[in-house]
């Protein structure tokens, strides 16, 4: 989705894409694409009577009053539709300076270059400089550039002169220039210096790479939707799904650093956190893009690679974008070690969520009632959570609060601020809300407070030995006995078995039927015929169990919803969540690779940290954008199961890094805490769905490819 999250901003968004791609950025650039001198003027006209260029300055320069963010909406939307013209250099002037005669220029159609390497001399002579690479050069008015005392200004036209060229990016001309200014052709820009300038580039810059990879993404897709091979759809084959699940992962990954590089940038927000948001962006969203070009290419085959087809054209920006931010930033992999380093002093970054007010009334009263159950002996505090529904307050009353996204933030985070600790109820927090939706009243007086009390805790069988993810093939079958049923099977991959008082249960009713045949049921884990078998897995533990069913007999009271329905009850079983807020904490083998980081000289393994860093960093500002959409009551967004797949990935790769830091003395130690969670995740890929099946549900179910 576009880097905006609220509706006003998905409805810019929307509003500017349909413009952009009315402007056939791709046609207006093939038409002068080996001029070096092209100014895209047709096309920069429109670009400035719409405004875009403006919409960051103030309404007295002639501006839109706009924040940072809407400027980086505008970028992306251009990006989308490949605008060409100097649109990153002369935004990023008008973000820097606050010189009324370069505003109301920019506003009046006025462009700035950009210098990318070298810099100028300033004295009381005038200016001077050779530069070699220049953004933005035909046509600009003022040229952005670094003083050799490591300050910056612009320097008017007439104290300069190009040498433009034809460059990898088509949309954009560079080239050469010689400076050679007096003193009133110089505009200081007093409190720029390079970490201002690398702020607002990397926003700016991400945005429109979330722009270029979004096209590619939407690009791929459509092909694969249409384009045919052996008889079907591209889009059917698995190697095509997982190749475009992927891409919307790289894709939902730019889109949130570019929109927290965005909000940051400006904001009032400390330094420190605004410069570690646009190091992760650095990291993150201009190696991304061109992954994502060139995956568009794979999908698309051989009309991809050419010159007719449009996705080059993206390929080249997105290498062009990654370059010019690289320039400013140094590599992704020095921006990664950057970040690392940044960590290692205790900065992370957790964007706060600003409730407009409508928080104030029930976060007070909350307060007072949370504040009241803090101060109980600890052996009543969780009754007092439970009866006052502050426990699980997703769940319907009287259970729970039937708090909507706004009221779960808040008791989050009041229990925070009292330190208290809401118990975990494991698998009974998938057990309990199928009761509530689709059992009995007797079943949830039966059921449901024991189980927040802790009285009764819950297993899942699920899984079997030949029905893994794909549950709709299970075959432990339920045969009517008189009473109820007899059930016989074999379910693994248990966890808790031994301790767990009742299993949630799907057993098939109807052998003829494959998803209407199965119905759920609660079953007692103390019943006769139950043969619970420890599994030890590859860390030496044995959390994971085989279960036997010979027989098990489970009453009529103990089926949950109607016979046969039982799966659309799993569907909602293994769907239902809360809202929550990500905490600053990057996940225990983030943090801990960040502490073992701390005195060594290596960039290299400072890069390989940083790395991981900003992938626990996406994975917290996917589930705040998640947040966002449920605040503003709009469905689920691709965010959740984008960062479900991702955060696997950060979780396996951390721990992975750990062992490696630890070098040899990880040989040795089998008990080690870090080596025990190495191997521990090597779980999270496979339990509840492998990490390919779920890219292909995201594929089919986000994505819309065909089955």
């Amino acid at each position: 989705m576009p880097i905006g999250v609220t509706r006003d901003d998905l409805e810019l968004s929307t509003s500017l894409r349909a413009w952009a791609s009315g402007l056939s950025g791709p046609v207006a650039l093939r038409d002068v694409e080996t001029d070096p001198s092209a100014a895209f003027a047709k096309t920069w006209q429109a670009v400035v009577e719409a405004g875009l260029p403006a919409i960051g300055i103030d309404e007295h320069h002639g501006g839109g009053e706009g924040s940072l963010l809407h400027q980086a909406i505008a970028l992306e939307a251009a990006a989308y539709a490949l605008v060409p013209g100097p649109l990153l250099g002369t935004v990023l002037v008008g973000q820097l300076t606050e010189d009324g005669d370069v505003l109301a220029g920019i506003a009046g159609g006025a462009s700035a270059a950009v210098a990318l390497s070298g810099a100028v001399t300033v004295d009381a002579d005038g200016a001077r400089a050779d530069f070699d690479v220049v953004l933005d050069v035909v046509e600009a008015r003022w040229l952005l550039a670094r003083t050799t005392d490591d300050a910056w200004v612009l320097i008017g036209a007439d104290g300069w002169r190009a040498e433009p060229e034809v460059g990898l990016d088509l949309s954009r001309r560079g080239g050469r220039v010689r400076v050679e200014a007096t003193t009133d052709q110089v505009v200081p820009l007093p409190g720029v210096d390079r970490d201002a300038v690398l702020r607002v580039l990397v926003a700016l810059a991400a945005a429109e790479a979330s722009g270029v990879a979004q096209w590619c993404l939407d690009t791929a897709v459509d092909y694969a939707k249409v384009r045919e091979q052996f008889g079907a759809p591209i889009g059917s084959f698995q190697a095509i799904k997982q190749l475009c699940s992927q891409m919307l992962e790289t894709t939902e990954s730019i889109a949130a650093v570019a929109w927290d590089a965005a909000t940051t940038a400006r904001s009032d927000v400390p330094a420190g956190e605004a410069q570690y948001a646009a190091d992760v962006a650095a990291t993150v969203a201009f190696d991304g893009a061109v992954s994502v070009a060139q995956d568009c290419i794979q999908v698309l085959g051989g009309i991809g690679f050419t010159f007719e087809h449009d996705a080059h054209l993206y390929l080249r920006r997105a290498i062009a974008l990654r370059a010019v931010v690289e320039a400013f930033a140094g590599s992704s992999e020095q921006s990664a070690a950057r970040l690392a380093r940044r960590a290692g002093t205790g900065q992370r970054r957790v964007p706060e969520i600003d409730f407009g007010g409508t928080d104030e009334e029930f976060r007070a009263a909350t307060r007072t009632a949370i504040e009241g159950i803090a101060a109980l002996p600890e052996d009543q505090q969780r009754a007092a959570l439970v009866e006052s529904g502050y426990l699980m307050p997703h769940w319907p009353q009287p259970h729970g609060l039937d708090a909507g996204p706004v009221e779960q933030l808040v008791v989050d985070e009041e229990l925070a601020r009292a330190s208290l600790v809401r118990p975990d109820i494991a698998i009974g927090g998938w057990a309990v809300p199928t009761i509530i939706d689709h059992g009995t009243a007797e079943q949830a007086e039966r059921f449901v407070l024991p189980t927040l009390l802790g009285e009764l805790k819950w297993c899942q069988l699920f899984s079997e030995p030949g029905a893994g993810s794909d549950l709709a093939s299970l075959t432990t079958r339920a045969v009517r006995a008189e009473g109820g049923w007899l059930l016989t099977g074999q379910k693994v991959w248990t966890s808790r078995a031994r301790e767990a008082d009742w299993g949630i249960c799907l057993a098939r009713t109807d052998r003829d039927a494959r998803h209407r045949g199965i119905t759920y049921f609660l079953v007692d884990m103390t019943s006769a015929g139950i043969d619970i078998r420890p599994l030890r897995e590859l860390t030496g533990d044995a959390m994971f169990n085989e279960v036997f069913l010979d027989e098990v007999f489970v009453p009529d009271e103990c089926v949950v919803g109607e016979v046969n329905e039982g799966w659309k009850l799993a569907r909602t079983t293994l769907a239902n969540e809360r809202v929550a807020m990500a905490g600053s904490k990057l996940g225990m083998s983030t943090e801990r690779a960040v502490e073992l980081l701390a005195g060594r000289e290596s960039e290299t393994d400072a890069a390989r940290v940083g790395h991981q860093v900003a992938l626990a960093s996406v994975c917290q500002l996917l589930g705040v954008r998640s947040t966002l959409r449920s605040i503003a009551g709009r469905g689920p967004g691709p965010e959740s199961s984008v960062a479900k797949l991702l955060g696997v990935r950060n979780r396996q790769d951390a721990s992975g890094l750990v062992v490696d830091l630890l070098g040899p003395a990880a040989l040795f130690t089998p008990d080690d805490p870090d080596v025990h969670e190495m191997l521990l995740t090597r779980c999270l890929s496979i339990a509840g769905g492998t990490t390919q099946i779920l890219r292909n549900v995201v594929a089919e179910r986000v994505l819309g490819l065909p089955r």
